[in-house]
């Protein structure tokens, strides 16, 4: 070998030995940043005329195990979708109360029935009357409650899937950006690892609002798809669209067409189905809230609002109702009829003629709603039926319950079942998926810089460098020499 080619092997060492000092100061530097991927330097020997010329720099390699963070992506998109509708659950269920808690559902419907029995026992007193009016007007209020707050929780699942709509197509655009600044620069030698990682941090976020599976394409780009097969990039990136509604009253749906869907580049897409097209992820359990779990909320309300209206209006237990058609409880102060019962439990109230607030007089609630004039003020077998109609069971006419025997009491103990029951599966569903999030991330953890092993490597570059050094420190010397003869 020649002194000239000497040279030339120890400068690409040096050359070589620098570039890895710089992939290794990287790593180390990003240890802790999140998305980075850890590089490796790629060398092979270099040849001139067939005759060995040193080493080269083949290229700066990401290691990413693909098969781990597509795991990884998928389980904390279940874990988003688990966590969306165990909230909606929680917020409902908090809504109708324990019965222990004071102002719960059961709490009003227990302070009616022990306020009409203490009528019963003292019907000439107005204070008892009062106080059995006013239980019942809580118990109107709270139904009013209950029903409202699953409004605002599809209202806030409406004003969700927008927000997330809009996130979804500027990180879409952001990918389709990189991916030709990748495709570019990569062709022209660039190290795109930098772009690689950001690229792969925004695929990261949005598998958490829809699960994507990711397809590699030519000249490091990528394609995404949805898990039921639609596309969202391939090439130029997909645009969802989607209209939100400030105001949702219980009668609007989607079925109905009221409610807005979602569409890709115009085309309607399959949602809330155990093969749609966005099934997983934070928007279709936004779209499960408010089209499955508030509607299914509000019909159970609303059964038990029509089953308490029901209950009193009767003229078999107050005669008087007849001229008037409406008994303690109301739809608007209007006779309750079957075809309304979507939203009952919005318009509930007490009676006016009994309400002290609305100009009504709480002795009717003694003598019989639609009587004109006072009876007799120790009568108190109306105020005995009342509190015996109240606890007795019947079979509802609809809601989850239907068919069953239950009081007044049973269908609110169905209801906060029935809701604590969901919030508790949606609660293991989401600890299951987020434990095996946790594990997938150790797994990808395991391939993502190790600082001692860094650091050992930098030492092993050093003693690499300092090799080729002395080689050309030699060579030096020995030119020195020869030009000294």
């Amino acid at each position: 070998m020649s002194l000239t080619s000497s040279l030339a092997s120890a400068l690409s060492g040096l050359t070589a030995a620098s570039r890895s000092i710089d992939v290794v100061s990287a790593n180390v530097s990003n240890a802790m940043t999140e998305g980075y991927a850890k590089r490796e330097i790629q060398l092979a020997s270099d040849t001139v005329g067939g005759n060995g010329a040193g080493v080269k720099v083949v290229g700066i390699t990401r290691l990413v195990n693909e098969r781990a963070l597509a795991d990884q992506r998928e389980a904390s998109a279940n874990s988003a979708n688990a966590g969306t509708q165990a909230d909606a659950w929680l917020r409902i269920e908090t809504a109708i109360g324990f019965p222990t808690e004071n102002g719960s559902l059961s709490d009003r419907i227990d302070d009616l029935e022990a306020a009409l029995i203490s009528a019963t026992s003292r019907p000439e007193e107005t204070i008892r009357l009062e106080g059995a009016v006013s239980a019942a007007v809580a118990l109107a209020d709270s139904i009013n409650s209950i029903a409202d707050e699953i409004a605002d929780v599809r209202m806030d699942a409406d004003a969700d899937i927008a927000n997330m709509v809009k996130e979804t197509n500027t990180m879409l655009q952001q990918v389709e950006t990189l991916n030709w600044q990748i495709f570019k620069m990569g062709n022209s030698g660039q190290d795109t690892a930098a772009l690689m990682d950001e690229r792969q941090a925004i695929v990261d976020s949005l598998s958490k609002i829809i699960p994507v599976r990711q397809v590699d394409r030519d000249g490091a780009q990528i394609a995404l798809f949805t898990s039921g097969g639609a596309t969202l990039i391939d090439g130029p990136a997909a645009e969802l669209s989607f209209t939100p509604h400030s105001i949702i009253t219980p009668n609007m749906t989607i079925e109905s067409g009221v409610l807005s869907g979602l569409e890709l580049n115009g085309e309607p897409l399959s949602i809330n189905s155990t093969y749609g097209s966005i099934e997983g992820g934070r928007l279709a359990a936004a779209f499960e809230v408010r089209d499955s779990i508030g509607p299914e909320a509000q019909a159970a309300i609303d059964a038990i609002a029509r089953n308490l209206i029901e209950r009193f209006q009767d003229s078999s237990l107050d005669p008087s109702i007849s001229s008037s058609g409406t008994g303690l409880f109301t739809d608007n102060d209007a006779v309750f009829v079957s075809s309304d019962e979507v939203g009952i439990a919005n318009s509930i109230q007490v009676n006016s003629l009994v309400d002290p607030d609305n100009g009504g007089d709480v002795w009717r609630l003694r003598d019989g709603i639609g009587e004109t004039v006072a009876g007799e003020v120790g009568d108190s077998s109306l105020l005995a039926a009342l509190a015996d109609r109240l606890s007795e069971t019947t079979a509802p006419a609809s809601g989850p319950s239907v068919g069953l025997s239950r009081s007044i009491s049973g269908l609110a103990s169905d209801f906060l079942s029935s809701a604590d029951a969901s919030y508790r599966y949606q609660e293991d569903a989401l600890a299951f998926h987020t434990a095996r999030s946790d594990a997938l991330a150790y797994e990808l953890a395991e391939d993502s810089v190790d600082t001692d092993d860094e650091m050992q490597k930098l030492l092993m570059i050093e003693t690499v460098y300092a090799a080729n050094a002395r080689v050309i420190d030699t060579i030096d010397q020995l030119m020195q020499q020869i030009l000294e003869l």
